[in-house]
């Protein structure tokens, strides 16, 4: 049994970065699709408003969750913090334009459930943001 939880913590200490972003990232995702299932299924709003919020809601999630959880807080300077937060709801930004426009398309061009087209959606953002992540955002920029 300590052998299996040894290799069980190396193998975690190892790929720490990615299965803590592969956790975050699913709760960042349920926190995104309950908003926006309330919004659209007790609120009634439309299907973009609600995405539109749920977005916001997920995006200040993951940015806390990333910075302390994920990537470790690698600045510490204002500038540096100051710098990832725009950066990290600038790229957030993108991949949530693209998560709008590709749901527009998919539901009311080919006619898509915006359910499903929300799940397939998903895979495609939750790959963007870790490369905007991991490449852009969380770098070391303190002197």
């Amino acid at each position: 049994m300590k052998r299996l939880y040894e290799s069980i913590l190396e193998i975690y200490t190892k790929y720490k970065e990615i299965i803590n972003y592969i956790i975050f990232g699913g709760m960042t995702t349920v926190v995104n699709f309950v908003v926006y299932f309330v919004c659209i299924g007790v609120f009634g709003l439309h299907y973009v408003t609600g995405n539109v919020i749920a977005w916001f809601l997920s995006v200040v999630f993951a940015y806390v969750t990333n910075r302390l959880f994920v990537f470790e807080k690698v600045n510490s300077s204002l500038f540096g913090i100051i710098r990832e937060i725009i950066l990290f709801f600038g790229s957030r930004l993108l991949s949530g334009a693209v998560e709008t426009l590709s749901l527009i398309l998919m539901v009311e061009k080919i006619g898509m459930s915006d359910k499903i087209s929300k799940f397939i959606v998903a895979i495609v953002v939750v790959i963007l943001n870790y490369v905007f992540s991991k490449l852009f955002v969380f770098k070391k920029y303190d002197n």
